[in-house]
């Protein structure tokens, strides 16, 4: 039986893996330790793996990984392996920046000391992994499948008991929509090879957990282990160029065929199973509730180098990874469906199907001769042939011929799949269509013929720019047009939406009239029109405006729309059939929004639209830019704040609204657990429809290994489905009044106190000087160019380097500041009172306690000693002592704060698990960051370009090495 057809038990786990082949196993390089009895103890004390508790399994596969870097540290660079140990690293390090960086070998030595304290944290981040889904499997064997935390077995359990009718759950699924959607910002480091690395190390992990080995068998697994390791020494893990568009399309493909393509269908599987148990007799027809989108290669915002060439490349590569994916599946399926007629006589409707599809083949008598008697093999042979004959279109040149006979649409290939599906249903072989050709037919129905769905972004600005210039185009002037925020501007944008379109030849007199900024602009559109007929209908998502400020904004987007031909009827006045998403980032847009979408819902064109792509309005809330702008705290309150009144609103105007979730990695830019972070959204918010951006460092964490991958894709499905069924009955998400008074009251102060401190003069001064933003620049982790980084003002810097450079200088104060003040500020008028009320808000109110729990657990990453002699590369003293007095005061305040409120003895102690995870981590994370205090002010301070490159690349590695470390970057 192929790998896709074994069936899933829940936990992702790969097959069970044959013999390692021992003769065809050799270490890489012979160490003292590897070649003898090393190798073996650490292969004997492997053996007890198996059956250890999952805590104690965490703590012996660590050993064992750290005995195994050890012994390639001590192989390949022995001074190395005595930092690995602990022993006068510090002093080792810095002795080697000081002394002796015009040695080529002491740079070696040094760049390897950090790679292997960064390999370390990856391969500690592995282990973990690898615990947690030994511990999912401990939970069921201990209470059953419906204990199964963030599982739909125990979302529907839960449900059935509480007696929640079929007919709500079946509502409630109807109208079910989970799309996480992959982006390609800048935070993301590690390269296709070093995640292939990381997959066959888990692998191997996996592997060693199985009792069957002997001794002989379980040397070779451990020796395979410690080559995956080595090879993982020896490739590199800076970039040495900035990786292409195409290259980040390659990146973000490689987890669909690696985990993805085979995550969804077993989604189905595993809540069609928990339907079938919990609601039995019941018929539920489950929609394809769970498909992936994508901004690689689509996201202008900001990235010069993501043009029309590069979107319409991507697009053609999305669709081959689907269909080649699909006919390696075709072919399984060909050599395992074997069976005879004579052994399972086949239905008249199968024979006229088979007949009809032999004939479209133009081989029918070679096909049948070929497999006599074999129906399902012929008529899968007939598939696969439509499905190359679509291959070789989708890779045809462009001034190729068609080839004849293939798929016009994934729905068509679909129904040839359902018709083996029934078939085998009708004839008693049901065991055999859910799991061999069901999987596959789900996977065609979710990917379709494009993989993702591609959303196009770009920024009020640009867009701006562009609808200036067809105003000038339309109006035959060169004067200038009205301002954009002005009622003549929104006259002619709504004047322009209600005339019936020029004529094609007009329209393309006009674009070609256009300035190459503003027609590259309206090229997006075009290119929406026509890909979407050669790849699929689906091929796109929706238009995201970047920093949305008013109604006229996407009125403008709509226009555009216009003018590339993509309403649906030839006048250009009905509806548009590319949704608009508007994305509000700061607290003040936010704020406006029930503002904003009032007066855009008031069009009638929008209204039509809307109804017609489903009935749904998207909305793009940040979290990024919102906490930039105020803080942690307020930015929390202020999104759940608009969530609530947006929801309101399209409730008054009979319009469903959706949320799309712009999350980050970090907990600054919303990097929640999505488990906690979805069960405090505002009750009835999600309503079944769910997005969020995936990005960087976590699309490798949840997806690079198919048990985690696996785990995560249920997560984020039973998640939003358990808040749509519970949410307006849990009194943790009910609105109370003292409870919003307080949350405002705390949110303003918080907000006061932060945006005191950023606004004062020398800010950004200092955080440029006791941080690496600047350096940052230099780590080719995206295409986008690197003045994404560069900043003249606070106003100018981009969330994400905010972000991640307050991470980088231990500070982190993205993720607290102000929240001391706001405590302390409620508490001094409301005394006891207060303090009893904010302890019940801890207890009683979901968002609160969120907040709290993330803030405490930020503020156990900082380190203030260290965080001190980042400071001390501010060289402007008066800055210096003013800014960083104010930040540990705050620092002490908040913990101080928190306490109070929790009852903590001490941070972190609330998060034994979290803890465990960080005390592994801060002694190597504290040593590389006095490191890269170093090494910046030796590269700040460098007087020749050869001086500058010899720190260069070993401060790089720092960043990456505490990015790697805490597990986020921006």
């Amino acid at each position: 039986m192929s790998r896709a057809a074994l069936p899933d038990w829940g936990y992702g786990i790969d097959t069970q893996p044959d013999p390692p082949r021992v003769e065809a196993v050799r270490p890489l390089h012979a160490g003292r330790h590897a070649a003898a009895d090393g190798l073996h103890k650490l292969a004997a004390a492997s053996a007890s793996l198996p059956a250890l508790s999952a805590d104690d399994y965490e703590e012996a596969v660590i050993d064992l990984l750290s005995e195994l870097l050890r012994d390639i540290a001590h192989a390949r660079q022995p001074e190395v392996e005595r930092t690995l140990r602990g022993e006068s690293a510090h002093e080792s390090m810095s002795e080697l920046m000081r002394e002796r960086m015009d040695d080529r070998t002491a740079r070696v030595v040094l760049r390897r000391m950090l790679q292997a304290q960064g390999m370390w944290f990856q391969l500690l981040s592995i282990a973990e992994q690898s615990t947690a889904m030994r511990r999912r499997r401990e939970i069921e064997i201990e209470g059953g499948y419906d204990q199964l935390p963030d599982s739909f077995a125990r979302v529907i359990a839960e449900v059935a008991d509480a007696g929640v009718p079929a007919a709500e759950v079946r509502d409630a699924l109807s109208h079910l929509k989970v799309r996480p959607v992959l982006t390609a910002h800048p935070t993301e480091a590690k390269r296709v090879t070093v995640l292939e690395i990381h997959r066959r190390i888990y692998r191997r992990l996996m592997e060693l957990e199985s009792p069957r080995w002997t001794p002989r068998e379980r040397t070779a697994l451990v020796l395979a282990l410690r080559n995956d390791i080595e090879l993982l020494w020896m490739s590199g893990e800076l970039r040495l160029e900035k990786p292409t568009v195409a290259q980040e399309v390659a990146w973000g493909l490689h987890f669909f065929g690696e985990t993805l393509f085979e995550a969804v269908p077993l989604l189905f599987d595993k809540l069609e199973n928990a339907l079938e148990r919990h609601y039995p007799g019941e018929r539920f027809d489950l929609p394809r509730f769970f498909q992936f989108g994508s901004w690689i290669g689509g996201d202008r915002d900001g990235n010069p180098f993501v043009d029309d060439s590069v979107t319409r490349a991507t697009l053609h590569e999305n669709r081959l990874a689907c269909l080649k994916r699909y006919r390696l599946r075709l072919v399984e399926l060909t050599q395992m469906l074997s069976i005879t007629s004579e052994a399972l006589p086949a239905p008249d409707s199968f024979h006229e199907a088979l007949a009809r599809a032999l004939m479209a083949s133009g081989e029918p008598t070679s096909i049948a001769s070929r497999n006599p008697g074999e129906l399902f093999r012929q008529y899968l042979t007939c598939i696969l042939r439509r499905l190359d004959a679509t291959l070789a279109n989708a890779s045809r040149p462009a001034d190729g011929a068609p080839v004849q006979g293939g798929y016009t649409s994934a729905d068509e290939l679909a129904a040839d799949l359902l018709v083996i599906e029934q078939t085998l249903l009708a004839t008693e072989s049901g065991q055999l269509a859910r799991m061999l050709i069901r999987p596959l037919r789900h996977e065609v129905e979710t990917f379709r013929f494009s993989t993702v769905q591609l959303d196009l972004r770009q920024n009020t600005t640009v867009i701006e720019q562009a609808l200036r210039a067809l105003w000038r185009a339309t109006c035959g002037t060169s004067g200038e047009p009205p301002a954009s925020d002005s009622q003549e501007w929104k006259a002619w944008l709504l004047s322009e939406l209600g005339q019936a379109s020029d004529s094609e030849a007009e329209r393309e007199r006009r674009f070609l009239a256009l300035p190459p900024e503003a027609a590259q602009t309206l090229q997006i559109f075009r290119t929406v029109r026509e890909m979407r007929q050669q790849v699929d209908r689906n091929a796109f998502g929706a238009f995201i405006l970047s920093m949305t400020h008013r109604a006229n904004d996407v009125l403008g987007v709509y226009l555009l729309a216009k003018e590339a031909g993509l309403f649906s009827d030839a006048a250009g006045t009905e509806s548009c059939t590319l949704p608009v998403v508007p994305l509000l980032e700061t607290i003040d847009d936010l704020r406006r929004a029930p503002e904003i979408l009032r007066e855009l819902l008031a069009v009638p064109m929008v209204r039509r639209s809307i109804r017609a792509q489903g009935g749904v309005q998207e909305i793009m809330i940040g979290y990024s830019d919102s906490n930039k702008d105020g803080g942690f705290f307020a930015s929390n309150w202020e999104l759940s704040k608009a969530q609530t009144k947006i929801k309101r609103l399209g409730d008054e105007l009979g319009i469903s609204i959706a949320f799309f979730h712009g999350r980050g990695g970090s907990v600054s830019r919303g990097g929640i657990p999505a488990g906690r972070a979805i069960a405090a959204l505002p009750a009835g918010s999600v309503n079944g429809r769910f997005r969020v951006t995936e990005q960087g460092e976590v699309v490798s964490f949840k997806y690079a290994n198919r048990g985690t991958a696996q785990y995560h894709v249920e997560l984020l499905a039973s998640s939003v489905l358990e808040h749509t069924l519970k949410s307006e009955r849990e009194e943790a998400l009910l609105p109370k009044g003292e409870f919003d008074e307080a949350m405002e009251a705390l949110s303003g102060a918080s907000r006061a106190a932060y945006a005191k401190f950023i606004e004062q003069p020398g800010v950004l001064a200092y955080f440029q000087a006791a941080s690496p933003l600047e350096e940052l620049s230099m780590l080719n982790m995206g295409s986008r160019p690197a003045r994404r980084f560069g900043a003249k003002s606070l106003q100018d810097l981009r969330a994400i380097p905010w972000v991640f450079a307050w991470a980088q200088n231990r500070h982190a104060l993205t993720g607290w500041y102000g929240v001391g003040s706001a405590i302390e500020g409620f508490l001094s008028v409301r005394q006891e009172r207060g303090l009893d009320l904010l302890r019940r808000m801890f207890d009683e109110s979901r968002l609160f306690r969120l907040v709290i729990d993330e803030v405490e657990k930020t503020l156990a990453q900082v380190n203030v000693d260290i965080a001190r002699e980042y400071a001390s590369l501010v060289q402007d003293e008066q800055t210096r002592d003013t800014l960083f007095r104010q930040i540990e005061a705050e620092y002490q305040l908040t913990v101080k704060m928190v306490k109070t409120v929790t009852g903590s003895p001490g941070l972190g102690a609330r998060f034994p698990k979290f803890t465990a995870r960080l005390q592994r981590r801060l002694p190597a994370i504290d040593l590389i960051s006095r490191q890269q205090i170093e090494l910046l002010r030796l590269y700040r301070s460098a007087e020749t370009e050869r001086q500058r490159r010899a720190y260069q690349v070993p401060l790089l590695l720092s960043i990456n090495c505490i990015a790697s470390g805490f597990g986020a970057t921006g």
